[in-house]
């Protein structure tokens, strides 16, 4: 994905470790990241993301929802809409803060690596109707233990949904946009595919506070590990972007490509 690249385009902060067992915590740009996203989300999230999420959880008054990566819990109050349940969980005590000041009343919020929610819910495993990863598991790492570990919290029957920047178009630093001038096409070019990626994307604040780190992975990453933890996909929705660098060419070709080419990917699975 290209998050570090394109604004607005913010995944959710992460709450898992690296493949070294380093922290992906965003607690060191906690503050960055709530002055990107604040309250109510960036547009992608108000405009794309929220909405495809909400769609394929398809929530009922009193299901009980667990947010994984939610940061400062941008989805709570449309969870709390539907008279769902909603529970997050992040690592960052500082966007952990956020998310209670600007959501405490529409949910609860506890501390914890998305990985080990044993040790976060106790012995609230399988109790949940509903997980989601709202731009965020694309953060996370590794992938076997995020999904081992959100299929254990939820119930027999209950739906886990993902929703993440599109593995096979929008790889960090392998993929971007190109111009045919024979053709007047607007393309996407991706350089690299299949090999997993941990990609160190641009600092923020000037450097100081660091960078964030991408967890690029090929689908099939992503429906086997589903499979591999009793979670049977049964959706998906492919989902165009908006925004392009500025057309300096052909406006026609950039929204044939807007229109064409998915920004973020959308799956939902059941657990067996």
């Amino acid at each position: 994905m290209e998050k570090g690249n394109k604004k607005g385009a913010k995944r959710a902060p992460p709450s898992t470790s690296t493949s070294n067992g380093g922290s992906t915590s965003w607690e060191h740009l906690a503050q960055w990241y709530d002055g990107w996203v604040g309250e109510e989300g960036s547009k992608h999230h108000r405009r794309l993301a929220i909405p495809t999420v909400l769609e394929l959880l398809d929530l009922q008054p009193g299901e009980k929802v667990i947010d994984l990566g939610a940061g400062s819990g941008v989805l709570a109050p449309f969870v709390h809409a539907t008279r769902a349940i909603y529970t997050g969980v992040d690592l960052s005590p500082s966007l952990l803060g956020y998310a209670r000041r600007y959501h405490g009343s529409q949910g609860r919020f506890l501390a914890g690596d998305s990985r080990y929610l044993d040790r976060v819910i106790g012995p609230e495993g399988g109790s949940f109707d509903a997980g989601v990863f709202l731009l965020s598991i694309q953060d996370m790492n590794p992938l076997e233990e995020v999904l081992k570990s959100a299929a254990w919290a939820l119930r027999t029957g209950g739906r886990l949904v993902i929703l993440m920047t599109h593995p096979c178009f929008r790889v960090p630093r392998q993929s971007g946009w190109g111009w045919d001038e024979g053709r007047k096409l607007r393309f996407r070019r991706v350089d690299r595919y299949l090999t997993a990626l941990a990609v160190p994307l641009k600092p923020y604040q000037g450097g100081k506070a660091g960078v964030s780190r991408s967890f690029h992975r090929p689908l099939e990453d992503y429906i086997n590990g589903l499979g591999n933890c009793g979670l049977l996909v049964d959706c998906f929705r492919e989902v165009p972007g908006y925004s392009l660098p500025q057309a300096k060419l052909d406006s026609k070709a950039d929204q044939t490509a807007r229109e064409e080419i998915p920004l973020f990917l959308g799956i939902r699975a059941r657990k067996l």
